[in-house]
């Protein structure tokens, strides 16, 4: 078990692609914080990975609120002595053309997106510089190149790039390694809703999208999570690796 009582966080982890990961990285053994918006969603990825005799908690927080990971961070660290992963997870989309969206569309999916991230990736640069070890992988997406009625995903994704990569070189000399993934169409309820949609249209475009002719799992995105955290990616940082069956290019 690569990851054996490593104390691991993953933001939006109460469903889909989050869930997916935390599962991945209890299995090979971390001790998982399931952070969610919804408690009711966390406590029940939690009970599913406890149920399997592995070890989860669950705790409800904005990642938008400085304060309240302030709080997280802090009570993970009175809960389980440390901090050693960070997957940067959770994400919202309130897609629009450009010349249409809404002020409030743009502010929220940047305060969540890349503010969140960044109030995450502060507070465990703090605990891992301070004991020479840590890993942050931060969840971005190929709409970081631009995409479609995307400004604001499309904005926030690429600065969490650039976020990385630079807590990437800070934390380079002090054992910390910082990379971001960038999953293509992943299978999760909301995604599979798109088979019920006009005879699977929709489904049936994005698959003709993707060179490999398939959408991922959640899992396909979690082993490379659970590679990056594991000591086998010791010599990996600042990279932007995708996760999408040749979808991104």
């Amino acid at each position: 078990m690569r990851l054996k009582d490593k104390i691991a966080i993953v933001t939006g982890a109460g469903r889909g692609l989050g869930k997916g990961i935390a599962k991945k990285l209890a299995g090979d053994g971390a001790k998982v914080v399931i952070a969610d918006l919804s408690l009711e969603d966390a406590e029940k990825t939690a009970k599913e990975i406890m149920e399997k005799g592995q070890v989860a908690k669950a705790f409800a927080v904005n990642v938008s609120e400085s304060n309240e990971v302030q709080t997280l961070f802090a009570d993970v660290v009175e809960a389980f002595g440390t901090v050693d992963i960070v997957v940067n997870n959770a994400g919202i989309n309130r897609d629009g053309m450009l010349h249409k969206m809404t002020y409030d569309n743009w502010d929220m999916v940047l305060k969540i997106n890349l503010n969140g991230t960044f109030y995450c990736t502060q507070e465990a640069m703090k605990i891992m510089r301070e004991k020479n070890y840590g890993r942050i992988i931060n969840i971005s997406s190929g709409s970081w190149l631009g995409n479609l009625g995307q400004a604001n995903y499309a904005a926030s994704k690429a600065g969490v790039v650039g976020l990385t990569k630079t807590a990437a070189r800070e934390g380079a000399r002090k054992g910390i390694t910082c990379n971001v993934i960038c999953p293509g169409f992943i299978e999760t309820d909301m995604t599979l809703q798109l088979k019920e949609i006009k005879d699977g249209a929709p489904w049936n475009s994005m698959m003709d999208r993707i060179p490999m002719g398939y959408a991922g799992k959640p899992e396909d995105v979690g082993n490379m999570v659970a590679f990056l955290a594991s000591d086998e990616a010791s010599y990996i940082t600042a990279e932007v690796i995708n996760v999408g069956g040749g979808m991104i290019v």
